[in-house]
Formats: C-alpha cells, structure tokens, sequence
C-alpha cells in the first residue's frame, strides 16, 4: 500500500477531508494540455505494468477523453466506477476521496450524497481534477484498486509529472 494512502485512513474525516483540499491545490499546473495526459498516462500505465497491478486509466480534457488504457484484469467494470467517479468530480470540483470526506465528516453517509444517485455517482477515491491555476480543467480517474490506493497512485502520477515540468 502507498505510504500516503495509509495516511488518509489514520485520520479523522475532517482531518482527511482538509488534507486531501491542500494536496489537490498543491497539485495545480500551469498548462495541461494533450501531452501532459500522455506523459501521465503512460506513466500510469508503465507503473501499473511494471507492478502488475489491474487498473483502468483516464484522462479528460474538457469533454475529451485524452487519454484511455488498461492493464493486467482490468474490465468494462472499472470504466463504468471511472464514470461514475468522474461524475462527483465534474458535480463538485474536488476529488472524488475529498468529496467522500467531506460527506463523512458532515455525518452522511458518503453514498446517499444530495440529490446525486448512486448509481451515477461514486464517492470513491480515484477520480483527480485537473486545475491549471484555480480552474478545472479535466479530471485523471484510475479504477482497480482499493480507493485510497488508487486515489495515491494518481497524486504519485501527478507528483512525478510535476517534478518533470
């Protein structure tokens, strides 16, 4: 398990929820466009490869997929939580981990959100936005792991593109 992904789980959902706000904001770009969701998709999909992990990746620019794969057992089961993890992204700006949190520490249940139905939406880490300044301006999603890993493994993503820049 990445070291972060234990993080989130030592903590309160009020602390979880705030620390996932600050790694999001710490995760913003300059530019993002076509060629950064290459390099962090192939990215993703070479780190999943060489871990023999099953996950399905994606990337969106606006309302264009940028950027779509799979490894290992990965199926048509993780597209459709890719959706609906993007779905809560799209509905609420932050990451899908951040907007469970956020249920939980106001005392809901993180799958009886509002008026979103369920079977559209999941509050479940692994869908990321994409922020180029303070907007959003596409969302990364991966789909195969347990949802905290699967949130990490998209800021490790993120971390190393940054890096890189």
């Amino acid at each position: 398990m990445f070291e972060v992904a234990k993080r989130y789980l030592g903590m309160t959902p009020t602390e979880a929820h705030n620390f996932l706000l600050e790694e999001e904001y710490a995760l913003t770009f300059d530019r993002f466009g076509l060629d950064e969701a290459w390099k962090i998709g192939t990215w993703l999909h070479d780190y999943a490869s060489d871990h023999n992990l099953s996950i399905a990746i994606a990337i969106t620019l606006g309302s264009q997929r940028a950027f779509h794969a799979a490894t290992g057992e990965a199926n048509e089961e993780n597209d459709a939580w890719l959706e609906r993890k993007f779905r809560i992204v799209r509905r609420y700006g932050h990451s899908s981990l951040a907007v469970r949190y956020e249920f939980l520490a106001n005392g809901q249940a993180a799958d009886e959100h509002t008026d979103a139905d369920t079977e559209g939406y999941a509050a479940a880490g692994g869908g990321f936005p994409i922020r180029v300044g303070m907007s959003v301006v596409g969302m990364i999603g991966v789909s195969g792991l347990e949802m905290h890993e699967d949130h990490a493994l998209i800021v490790k993503a993120l971390q190393e593109l940054l890096v890189r820049a």
